[in-house]
């Protein structure tokens, strides 16, 4: 079952307001996740500690992020999931923005298990 962390990139009034908004959403702003205690540390150690509570990583980061994933792949290890918001389509300080699309993968795809899967929120090519 999909249940999102949301970066360091992200505020985490977004958690906050994603759960009046959807609250059978499960959301968590790593701000507030194990009391702050990743802020600050290697996307590496964060998708690993995610990965073992079973929560899929929200980030604007495309770069770092994907590359620890790509890592943990190849080493034969799992991720507990990557959702990529490409910043051209939702803006950082868009929290409406954020909160809609949370919103809207939280309804078409909390089921499944996002396990190993990555998800891009990326504007659309004409």
């Amino acid at each position: 079952m999909l249940r999102f962390l949301l970066d360091e990139t992200i505020s985490r009034k977004v958690a906050l307001q994603a759960k009046k908004r959807c609250p059978e959403m499960e959301i968590i702003s790593i701000h507030d996740w194990e009391n702050g205690r990743f802020l600050g540390m290697s996307d590496g150690e964060i998708l690993r500690a995610a990965a073992q509570q079973n929560l899929t990583l929200v980030t604007y980061d495309q770069s770092t992020v994907l590359m620890h994933m790509a890592e943990f792949v190849h080493e034969g290890y799992d991720h507990g999931g990557i959702i990529v918001i490409d910043a051209r389509k939702i803006a950082q300080r868009d929290i409406g923005g954020l909160l809609k699309v949370l919103c809207w993968i939280w309804d078409a795809e909390a089921k499944p298990d996002w396990r190993n899967r990555t998800g891009f929120i990326r504007p659309i090519r004409q």
